[in-house]
């Protein structure tokens, strides 16, 4: 099994602000895409992986709980959530002219919304691996599936 990768992604939920269904199955989605295929590394740390992650919010930051295969916790981040905001809201707005579209536009008008919806997330995955930058290595898959988990933790809030 290879090392640099997460074997285990858990999410703690808010109990006063909850997902919604479709929000809770896009989570879903996201962690097994996630624990599928990934590559994930801490970067100058005498864990090796594979990893744990555990995210979460604390008031107006994300934290990325890691731990090692047995449990025992290797870092703790905290990422403030201000970066995110306006990416998490025009995520939003897309995703719901979206889900609008394919009720009743043509496929043209589908896809064009979907390229947009595609580049706003991988906005958001870059701005993810940059405030990760020296102390996680990810790809952008993988960051991609992170920022969803994100959107699905925070979307409610921002």
């Amino acid at each position: 099994m290879k090392k640099s990768r997460l074997i285990e992604v858990e999410i703690k939920q808010d109990d006063f602000n909850l997902p919604t269904p479709e929000v809770l199955q896009e989570q879903n989605l996201a962690i097994y895409d996630l624990i599928q295929d990934n590559f994930f590394e801490l970067i100058g740390d005498d864990f090796e992986g594979p990893y744990k992650l555990n995210i979460f919010l604390n008031q107006n930051n994300l934290v990325l709980e890691i731990k090692t295969e047995q449990s025992k916790i290797a870092k703790t981040f905290f990422l403030s959530l201000t970066p995110f905001r306006q990416i998490i809201n025009d995520y939003l707005i897309i995703c719901n002219s979206y889900f609008d579209a394919i009720k009743k536009l043509p496929l043209d008008k589908i896809e064009a919304i979907d390229m947009g919806r595609k580049g706003i997330h991988n906005e958001g995955a870059r701005v993810l691996m940059e405030r990760l930058e020296d102390r996680i290595n990810i790809n952008l898959e993988t960051s991609r599936r992170i920022f969803t988990l994100i959107y699905t933790l925070t979307h409610k809030r921002c």
